[in-house]
């Protein structure tokens, strides 16, 4: 039985392939013109060495590290939002002001995970030290 496949971009490892490029395209536009996502990519480069320290186990480390890339996957999907928003229209709408702000409250949920979970592992540490 052969499935026909109607995407642009094939299937199997060539699908892959193109997908992985489309990856590589996405990250390149939030560093070029999303000044919020340069920020936290230096924060999470800064944190992640911190990672080692703090964490008391291999799953503590996971979600250490789990919590830096929820907040870079957050600021993309704000960052698509937005972008995409904006192509509809720069004027006020409110059902796009309300996604933006949706988009927005997604960032603020990560940082505020992160603050919580990081928070715990350094009052573990200073504890322990």
């Amino acid at each position: 039985m052969t499935i026909e496949v109607n995407k642009p971009n094939g299937s199997g490892l060539l699908r892959v392939f193109k997908a992985t490029l489309c990856s590589y395209k996405g990250f390149v536009a939030a560093w070029q013109h999303e000044s919020a996502f340069r920020q936290e990519v230096m924060l999470v480069v800064a944190m992640f060495p911190f990672t080692f320290l703090l964490s008391e186990s291999r799953n503590h480390w996971l979600l250490l590290f789990a919590t830096l890339l929820l907040l870079l996957l957050a600021e993309m999907v704000n960052s698509a939002i937005e972008a995409l928003a904006d192509t509809i229209t720069l004027e006020h709408h409110p059902l796009i002001g309300r996604a933006k702000d949706m988009g927005s409250a997604v960032v603020f949920i990560a940082l505020t995970l992160l603050t919580i979970v990081w928070a715990d592992a350094i009052w573990r540490w200073w504890q322990a030290g």
